[in-house]
């Protein structure tokens, strides 16, 4: 099957015998906007995913494989630094290997001034078999990751511990090309979750401009099984899984609040961070001991 040529090229990335010899293609240039920006003063986590859809589409067209995507979204995402209001940046994607169930793709958020890859996503695309054509085409533009490991989290079976965070219905402005609910609209309401769950540990707005504290995100873990659409309504509980010094980890999940379903979940591994000194800031006792109250269990 033929495939569309790549809008941009980049150097090809020279391994050892035996290695991916591919190249990464352009697939997003743009700029952070001060209103992107959220109370951390950082690239709001929503926004990347935003930017991600067009990267992640213009991808799957270069390979051939923009018809061919469907089923369940899987990225895990790893944030070397965080971009600000006025940075200009480009996101560079590749195949990394053909799987049995689909194909994994690189994606890394490049700051366009310094050539610094800032941010690195793994993407599981859930593909059916492909032509054997079409393989041997994608197997000649793999590369090999260069991103930071991508580690696996445990993770509950259960909902017990977990609190609701955020309840709404799927807009108009949140659909996606497909009429259902975008990769943005879901880590927004992600993002919402994760400003509730640390309100009820006394991380509140109020503490958060008097103290000069934010949560900074470094990993993201995003699994969708299923998109709401246009109108149907959407619960988000949250549960804290790990408590450390500064850190903490959440793990959020969308479900439809009539069946129960679970629509999508997203891990959120993150510090409180000192806004002034740009560094994680600990936990106060008395917040501390809120947030181990309320730790779920994971398995």
């Amino acid at each position: 099957m033929p495939t569309a040529e790549p809008i941009t090229t980049r150097a090809i990335v020279h391994r050892g015998l035996g290695e991916p010899m591919g190249e990464w293609i352009e697939t997003y240039r743009g700029i952070v906007s001060p209103w992107e920006c959220d109370v951390t003063e950082h690239f709001t986590i929503a926004y990347y995913f935003d930017r991600l859809a067009d990267a992640s589409a213009l991808a799957a067209k270069a390979l051939g494989l923009v018809e061919r995507a469907r089923g369940p979204v899987r990225l895990d995402l790893r944030f070397m630094r965080e971009l600000r209001a006025g940075a200009s940046f480009h996101i560079e994607s590749a195949p990394l290997e053909i799987v049995a169930d689909g194909v994994r793709l690189a994606h890394r958020f490049v700051d366009s001034a310094s050539g610094e890859s800032v941010t690195w996503v793994e993407q599981k695309l859930a593909l059916p078999a492909l032509p054997a054509e079409l393989r041997r085409n994608i197997d000649r533009r793999r590369v090999a990751w260069e991103g930071p490991p991508i580690e696996a989290r445990p993770e509950p079976a259960g909902r017990r511990g977990f609190f609701a965070t955020a309840r709404d219905r799927v807009r108009p402005a949140d659909l996606d090309e497909n009429g259902q609910l975008s990769l943005a609209g879901f880590v927004h309401r992600f993002t919402a979750a994760c400003i509730q769950a640390q309100a009820a540990i006394g991380i509140t707005a109020e503490y958060m401009e008097e103290e000069r504290r934010g949560y900074s995100t470094f990993e993201l873990k995003l699994a969708i099984d299923k998109a709401p659409r246009l109108g149907d309504a959407a619960l988000v509980e949250t549960g804290i899984l790990h408590l450390g010094n500064s850190s903490m980890r959440f793990l959020h999940r969308m479900i439809d609040p009539d069946s129960g379903e679970e629509l999508a979940r997203l891990g959120q591994f993150g510090v409180q961070l000192d806004l002034d000194a740009s560094r994680p800031a600990p936990l106060p006792p008395a917040l501390k001991e809120r947030a181990q109250a309320r730790l779920a269990a994971a398995s």
